[in-house]
């Protein structure tokens, strides 16, 4: 069973940094694309940014130059270094990884508490 393991969360005061780290165990098989989603109350998961095992990202436009998206595809993880943090990036934050031939699968979502 994949596992998608995911830390660096927690609580931040507004302009300040976190990373958050996803690493996928019990796997062999390499995914194609891992990327972040978050869900803040209320509302509904959204795409944060992803990666592909080429190295092509995409960002939400609320998140550009202030979110980079990076991976490791020897550790199969992927990280989200967050920079000048605002209270609206309150959420939860979920680690993404598809594979073509194997599916998708989620981490069990991390904290990011952005305070004013």
């Amino acid at each position: 069973q994949v596992q998608l393991v995911e830390s660096g969360g927690g609580l931040v005061q507004a302009g300040g940094s976190l990373r958050l780290s996803c690493v996928a165990s019990r796997t062999l098989f390499r995914f194609n694309v891992m990327g972040w989603y978050r869900q803040a109350p209320g509302k509904q998961r959204e795409l944060v940014a992803h990666i592909t095992s080429v190295g092509s990202t995409n960002y939400a436009d609320s998140v550009k130059g202030r979110f980079t998206i990076s991976r490791d595809n020897a550790k199969n993880a992927v990280y989200l270094q967050m920079n000048s943090l605002k209270p609206e990036d309150t959420a939860v934050y979920y680690c993404n990884a598809v594979s073509a031939f194997n599916g998708a699968y989620w981490g069990q979502g991390t904290q990011v508490t952005v305070s004013s």
